[in-house]
C-alpha cells in the first residue's frame, strides 16, 4: 500500500508541508508535533461553508473528515496563548541562549507498563523530544516506576513542568531532579511508611520484595508491632515513586506513602500510628499519605 500524505501548515497562507498518514488512514498526534512542536489539534476550511473546522481528535489520533484527507490545507492547532509567550520569547534578544538550556526533567508516578515509546509518543505533544528514559531494575528488567524526559526548548520544559500529566491512566509528575534543584529546595526523603502490615512479614521480606524497585539500604519494624513499617531507598526517586501505590506482599495489600522528615517526632507518629491499629482491629491507619 502506498504511503499518504496529507497537507499541513502553521499558517493558512503558508507553504504546506506533507505529513505521512498511518495504514488505516488516521494521522497520528505526535507525527504532527513531531514537524510543528507543541500541536495539540488540526483545523480546516470548509470547502462549502468556508467556516474553520475542527479535525476529531481520539486519544492522541486524527481523523480524516467525512469525505477524507483530499486536498486540503490542514492548519495547525496549539495550546492557548502560544502565539503570545513566542513573541514575547522573541522580544527578549538580550536574553543569552546559554542561560536557557533544557535540563533532564524526572517523570514521577509512571505505570509500570509505560515504555520509552509511551513516554515519547506522549511529551511529544508538547514539543520536541530530545531524550526519554524508563528506569528499570538491571536484574529483572521491570520499571521501577519512573523514568526521564528531556526537551529541546527550554519554554516546553517550563509549560511540562507546570501541570500534571495523565499517562497511561495515571497522573504523573515533572519535575527537575534535586541535583538540579535550588539551593533552598528540601531534598525529598528516601524513606517510605509501609501500612497494612501484618505480623508475619519479616524485615528480610519486606527487603526482598522492594529490592525490585531499588537498592534497599534500611528496614525498620517497630516493636511492639503497629501495623507498619519503614523501609529506606539508596535513591530518593525510588521513593518517590512507590508514594502512593497500593501493594500486594504475602498476599496482603500495603499501601505506601511518604515518611515524616526526621526532625519530626518520631515517636509521637508511631504512638498514634499504635493507637489506631488498637481501634481498628489490627489494620494500620496511613500516615500523611500525601505524596
Amino acid at each position: 500500500m502506498a504511503e499518504m500524505y496529507i497537507r499541513v501548515a502553521e499558517e493558512e497562507n503558508e507553504e504546506p508541508m506533507e505529513i505521512p498518514s498511518e495504514d488505516d488512514g488516521t494521522v497520528l498526534l505526535s507525527t504532527v508535533a513531531a514537524q510543528f512542536p507543541g500541536a495539540c489539534g488540526l483545523r480546516y476550511r470548509s470547502p462549502v461553508s468556508q467556516c474553520m473546522r475542527g479535525v476529531r481528535l481520539v486519544e492522541g489520533v486524527l481523523h480524516a473528515p467525512e469525505n477524507g484527507w483530499g486536498n486540503l490545507v490542514y492548519v495547525v492547532n496549539y495550546p492557548k496563548g502560544r502565539k503570545m509567550d513566542e513573541i514575547d520569547a522573541s522580544s527578549a534578544t538580550k536574553i543569552k541562549r546559554g542561560d536557557q538550556k533544557t535540563s533532564d526533567l524526572i517523570v514521577l508516578g509512571l505505570p509500570w507498563k509505560t515504555t520509552e515509546q509511551d513516554l515519547k509518543d506522549y511529551f511529544s505533544t508538547f514539543g520536541e523530544v530530545i531524550m526519554v528514559q524508563v528506569k528499570r531494575d538491571v536484574k529483572t528488567g521491570n520499571s521501577k516506576g519512573f523514568g526521564f524526559v528531556r526537551f529541546a526548548e527550554w519554554e516546553t520544559q517550563g509549560k511540562v513542568m507546570s501541570q500534571r500529566h495523565m499517562i497511561d491512566g495515571r497522573w504523573c509528575d515533572c519535575k527537575l531532579p534535586n541535583s538540579k534543584q535550588g539551593p533552598d529546595e528540601p531534598m525529598r526523603s528516601r524513606k517510605v511508611f509501609v501500612g497494612r502490615c501484618t505480623e508475619d512479614i519479616t524485615a528480610d521480606e519486606l527487603r526482598q520484595f522492594f529490592m525490585q524497585y531499588g537498592e534497599v539500604t534500611d528496614v525498620f519494624i517497630p516493636k511492639p508491632f503497629r501495623a507498619f513499617a519503614f523501609v529506606t531507598f539508596a535513591d530518593d526517586q525510588v521513593a518517590a515513586s512507590l508514594c502512593g501505590e497500593d501493594l500486594i506482599i504475602k498476599g496482603v495489600s500495603v499501601h505506601i506513602s511518604n515518611a515524616e522528615p526526621k526532625h519530626n517526632n518520631t515517636r509521637q507518629m508511631m504512638e498514634r500510628a499504635g493507637r489506631n491499629v488498637t481501634a481498628l482491629g489490627g489494620f494500620g491507619e496511613r500516615v500523611n499519605e500525601s505524596c
